[in-house]
């Protein structure tokens, strides 16, 4: 039986759509809903693209009701991955999914991470402060942003003359290679 992804995603869906894709006809796991806290997020024309079913909820309803939770019921939701999704998660949902919900962030944490940490706010940060290497962390989730215990990182060199654009750039080519394996690993280890 093919385990069921949710993801959650705040903005464009790059890395939303490169995970949809890498389980489109996996064995294992397939990418059952796509979930926004932003009606306008270019995520929900990617997954509608892709024809995958997409919700659009406010804080109200993630914090203060059960209706999130209960969608991810009606989805027979197993893991759940965010893709530039920008909330924290409420209790409840932690604890309903221990070390099943799964968060990238575009620093080598703990530097650079934190409420506020997203971005090119991360990128700038890192090249302000001289660092010689950036990259990705992918780490599970808990209730305080980028503190989750760390799964997985990869870095990448920092150039003479980089540019927080270029950065970004090298940044989501190791997000978009390392992240639906890391997710795919993950979920064998539930088995």
């Amino acid at each position: 039986m093919r385990k069921n992804i949710a993801i959650f995603a705040s903005g464009s869906g790059s890395n939303a759509e490169v995970i949809i894709s890498f389980f489109k006809e996996h064995p294992l796991a397939r990418v059952a809903l796509v979930l926004s806290n932003k009606e306008n997020a270019f995520v929900l024309n990617r997954a509608a693209q892709l024809n995958v079913p997409a919700t659009i909820f406010n804080r109200a309803t993630f914090y203060e009701s059960h209706t999130v939770d209960e969608i991810l019921e009606d989805y027979n939701i197993d893991f759940i991955v965010l893709a530039g999704f920008m909330w924290l998660f409420p209790e409840r949902i932690i604890s309903r999914y221990p070390n099943r919900i799964l968060n990238i962030h575009p620093a080598l944490l703990p530097k650079y991470g934190g409420k506020g940490m997203y971005g090119d706010r991360v990128h700038k940060a890192v090249l302000q402060a001289g660092e010689k290497y950036s990259g990705i962390s992918i780490h599970f989730v808990n209730a305080e942003y980028d503190k989750g215990e760390m799964v997985f990182q990869e870095k990448c060199r920092l150039e003479e003359n980089e540019t927080p654009e270029s950065l970004a750039e090298k940044v989501h080519r190791l997000e978009h290679f390392y992240y639906p394996r890391i997710i795919e690993k993950c979920i064998t280890e539930l088995e």
